[in-house]
Parts: C-alpha cells; sequence; structure tokens
C-alpha cells in the first residue's frame, strides 16, 4: 500500500518568499517539533526548508514541510502524486479575504505564544473544484493515509498522521502529538484558494482580541470562544492565507481526548466501509457540547 508520507507547501523561489519563510520560523520557535534547514547564498535560494514532524507516535506520518521551490506560484504537493494549485474566480468571498496584517507583524506580536501546531489545511473553491475532481482528490488520499470524515458530514476530511501499523489497521490510541493534521475544505463560499494554519496558543481570547483587534483579527459566527483568525499580506495573487489562533486551554488535551477535538467514543468506533476508496467515518455519536456549528461555509477546528 502506497503511504501518504509528505505533504509540502510550495512558494516560488524569491526574497519574497525566503522573508515569508523566516516569519514563519520565527513564528513556530516554541514548537519542538519544528526543524529549519536554510541553504547558504543568496535569499531565495532553493533548499530553504521548514519541517514539522509528528512527536507521537514515533514513526507517524506524514510530516509537514514548507520550501522554496522552482514552481511559478505556490502549490501544496502530496507525495500521493496529487498537487493543489492556485485558483482565483468570481464568487462571493469570505471575511478572511481582507488581510491587514503582514507576515512579519504577525510573528513580532506572536513571539514566543505558539506551542503547536493543531493542523494545516486546503480551502479549495467548489466552483473550481467539480465534484468528481474532489473526490478523485479524497480518495486518493484516503486510500494512502488514515483520513476521517467530519462527524456532522461536511466535506472537510482530516488526515491523521499515524504509523505503518495504523495505517494497515485503523488509529485506536489517540496520543497528545499526533499532530500536525492536515485538512482539506471543499468550500463554497470562497472565491479562491486558501492555506490555514491553526496554531495552539498560551494566550486568551482576551489578549488575543488585544493583540488583533478587529479588523486585523476576526470571529467566525459561532466560533468566538474557540479561535481569532488573523489573515496575512502575501505577494502571490490568487491565494488566501490565514492563521487560527486557539485560545489557550489550561488543563491542555489528555491522552484519552485527542487533540483533533473529537471524543475518544466518536473516533475510536470509527467503522471503515467503501466510501471514496477507504475513507474512515467517524460516527456522530460524540456529546452535544463538542459540536459546533459551520459559519459561511469555514471549516470548524478542532
Amino acid at each position: 500500500m502506497d503511504r501518504l508520507s509528505e505533504i509540502t507547501f510550495l512558494l516560488p523561489a524569491t526574497p519574497e518568499s525566503h522573508s515569508f519563510l523566516g516569519s514563519l520560523r520565527s513564528l513556530l520557535t516554541e514548537v519542538a517539533y519544528a526543524d529549519f534547514t536554510e541553504s547558504a547564498g543568496t535569499a531565495g535560494r532553493v533548499g530553504d526548508r521548514l519541517t514539522l514532524a509528528p512527536p507521537q507516535p514515533v514513526g507517524a506520518r506524514p510530516v509537514t514541510t514548507f520550501r522554496l521551490a522552482d514552481v511559478p506560484a505556490p502549490e501544496v504537493v502530496l507525495d500521493t502524486g496529487h498537487s493543489i494549485g492556485v485558483w482565483s474566480g468570481h464568487t462571493s468571498d469570505t471575511p478572511s479575504s481582507q488581510a491587514e496584517v503582514e507576515m512579519a507583524d504577525l510573528t513580532r506580536r506572536l513571539a514566543g505564544h505558539v506551542e503547536r501546531v493543531n493542523h494545516t489545511g486546503v480551502n479549495l473553491p467548489a466552483g473550481a473544484t467539480p465534484p468528481g475532481q474532489w473526490q478523485d482528490l479524497v480518495s486518493g488520499l484516503a486510500s494512502a493515509s488514515t483520513m476521517y470524515r467530519y462527524p456532522t458530514g461536511e466535506e472537510w476530511p482530516f488526515v491523521l498522521p499515524s504509523t505503518s501499523e495504523e495505517l494497515l489497521g485503523d488509529i485506536r490510541d489517540f496520543v497528545v502529538g499526533r499532530e500536525p493534521r492536515f485538512e482539506l475544505v471543499h468550500d463554497q463560499g470562497l472565491s479562491r484558494t486558501e492555506w490555514q494554519f491553526a496554531l495552539w496558543t498560551d494566550l486568551t481570547r482576551t489578549e488575543l482580541e488585544l493583540l488583533f483587534p478587529e479588523p486585523e483579527g476576526i470571529t467566525f459566527p459561532g466560533l468566538e470562544d474557540v479561535f481569532r483568525v488573523v489573515p496575512v499580506r502575501h505577494p502571490w495573487p490568487g491565494l488566501g492565507i490565514r492563521f487560527d489562533l486557539c485560545y489557550r486551554i489550561d488543563d491542555g488535551p489528555s491522552d484519552w481526548k485527542p487533540a483533533n477535538g473529537w471524543s475518544q467514543k466518536a473516533v475510536v468506533s470509527a467503522e471503515r466501509f467503501p466510501l471514496a476508496d477507504g475513507l474512515r467515518s467517524a460516527h456522530e455519536d460524540r456529546p452535544a457540547s463538542s459540536v459546533r456549528p459551520r459559519a459561511r461555509g469555514v471549516p470548524v477546528h478542532g
């Protein structure tokens, strides 16, 4: 069985990309499993790379990388043979399309406050991604990874890092550290491709609201108590980039309640069935209090 081993966010090899990647590196300085490799020589040279390797369980894949490459525009490459480029159109967009904050400024304000990476993700505009193409992408990933459908049925499946044994069987032990996850979203509300990065911080809602007041930071209806959204400016047309800053959890995730936000019962009771060539489905039997509403086509985060 082929295995999804690496998810790579590629940026054009330019000084602007070098600066963005450097800011991202600084933003994740306190994340123990973030490793940065910088090539010598001219800024923007191919070889700069930031790698996020799941700390638990040992040998879990995929790893997530960010690097510069000889590409004309940003894209996400999956080593299953799939790639996700940038598309923009003319449908209505979400509030996150309005970016007020520079990436370097985001890093400066959050210095020392980002502890972990909950997940990375790509939101695909439904208008540019026909159902058949979407299903082909989901099927390809599901057959090569431990992918779960969101319990309430929306089109935002998650890939959880797993060992080769778990890929052949299933995930039974939801240890803390099984991150970063990877989310795909088939989004009816977007007019362009959007990258999303959900980060665990040590800041409260009040502190993040003061750091990123409107319109720099926003919330999605129904998710005000979960995270604050900060879109960032960048030089690449047709792409949105946003950071979802999760508020501090004083007691933290435990080894019996996975950090992905599902209760143990809901995830461990997941059954395989022949949907999308092996896509795992988590039954909607988790506590109602853990189910949060969707907000204008934006995915709910764990």
